[in-house]
């Protein structure tokens, strides 16, 4: 499994960044995964809580 942040869908809310900080960051004001953490945290609880929670909808785990 893969996590990842579209970055046409993000509208730059931080909730992600604010909530799962060492999964993922902001990049140019966009919500971004920490590069090498794509797949090995697709599997994380609190990963998956947070592309639920997701306001835009913008994190997908594939």
């Amino acid at each position: 499994m893969r996590v990842s942040v579209d970055p046409e869908v993000c509208y730059g809310s931080g909730e992600c960044a604010l909530r799962v900080p060492s999964v993922f960051t902001a990049v140019d004001g966009l919500g971004a995964v920490i590069p090498g953490r794509e797949e090995t945290a697709a599997g994380e609880p609190q990963v998956r809580d947070m592309a639920e929670r997701c306001p835009s909808q913008a994190i997908r785990i594939q």
